[in-house]
């Protein structure tokens, strides 16, 4: 079963759909688009589930694994900017049809930018996106007041059981333009600002979340580096560095550069809005 979260996304939605002939079972969980979103799942043969955050937790994907009526016994979550490619499905299948003790799987998200897929500069990352029926929740991290952002997007799946990992990444490409990427990560900023302040005042992220372990999984140490990137003051150059020169994103011309600004920025824009958030806290 394929679980897809979406809000206006009938841009990027018909890739998505197009690619998932294999799925025995589509939903589309919605968010009220005032786009042609919902007739586009509809048109692919999905299941599409409006979906109204209350606030808090749960938010749309953990709303979804507890109220669908999910029949199969694994379940891959997906972005509508992401496509499975025939390989991918070929480990799919062996995975849940094979013995496997595992009850999640970490899969790559293929990073492409401006056009081209990216295969220097660090930016595409693992995350855990197939996963056993009932033995898989999303972390419940910070409520930020006055958010629109009603799904899950750096929130980690916890799974109860061992992890495996599938080789082939996913295609991760948002075909909505430069301008839509950055309005989305400037909110995605202001978010994860709550999240350091958070971390940086109480020492937690949140009241479940995945433990950082540097010899951990793709997740594990993830979370264990940032805890360790947010008290580095030169923390935005490091990232551009990192991503410039140390994954070689030069290899990767004008795509690459600019990708790294933007990450460095969106770092910057970050640490920015946590300065802001503890000067209100030092005012009451």
């Amino acid at each position: 079963m394929v679980l897809i979260a979406v809000r206006n996304e009938a841009r990027n939605l018909p890739r998505c759909l197009a690619a998932l002939e294999p799925a025995k079972q589509i939903f589309v969980i919605d968010s009220q688009s005032t786009d042609a979103t919902a007739s586009i799942a509809n048109e692919y043969g999905a299941t599409v589930v409006q979906f109204e955050h209350a606030g808090g937790y749960p938010k749309k994907r953990q709303w979804a694994l507890e109220n669908i009526p999910i029949e199969s016994d694994w379940i891959m979550l997906l972005d509508a900017d992401e496509v499975v490619p025939p390989q991918l499905w070929d480990e799919i299948q062996t995975a849940v049809e094979s013995r496997t003790k595992h009850a999640g799987y970490l899969i790559r998200k293929g990073f492409h930018f401006l056009g081209r897929r990216i295969k220097h500069g660090g930016f595409s990352h693992q995350a855990v996106l197939l996963v056993r029926n009932g033995r898989a929740r999303f972390e419940q991290l910070i409520d930020v007041p006055g958010d629109t952002l009603d799904m899950e997007v750096h929130e980690r799946v916890i799974v109860d059981g061992t992890i495996g990992q599938l080789s082939t990444p996913l295609i991760h490409e948002d075909f909505k333009g430069l301008e839509s990427y950055i309005d989305k990560h400037n909110r995605y900023s202001t978010w994860e600002a709550h999240l350091r302040h958070r971390l940086l005042t109480t020492g937690k992220y949140g009241s479940e979340s995945v433990k950082p372990k540097l010899f951990g999984n793709a997740q594990e140490r993830r979370r264990w580096l940032k805890r360790i990137a947010v008290r580095i003051p030169a923390e935005p150059i490091l990232w551009f560095l990192y991503h410039y020169v140390v994954k070689l994103g030069f290899l990767e011309g004008r795509p690459g550069l600019i990708a790294s600004q933007i990450r460095a920025q969106y770092i910057s824009n970050v640490r920015a809005k946590v300065y802001e958030l503890r000067q209100r806290t030092s005012k009451g």
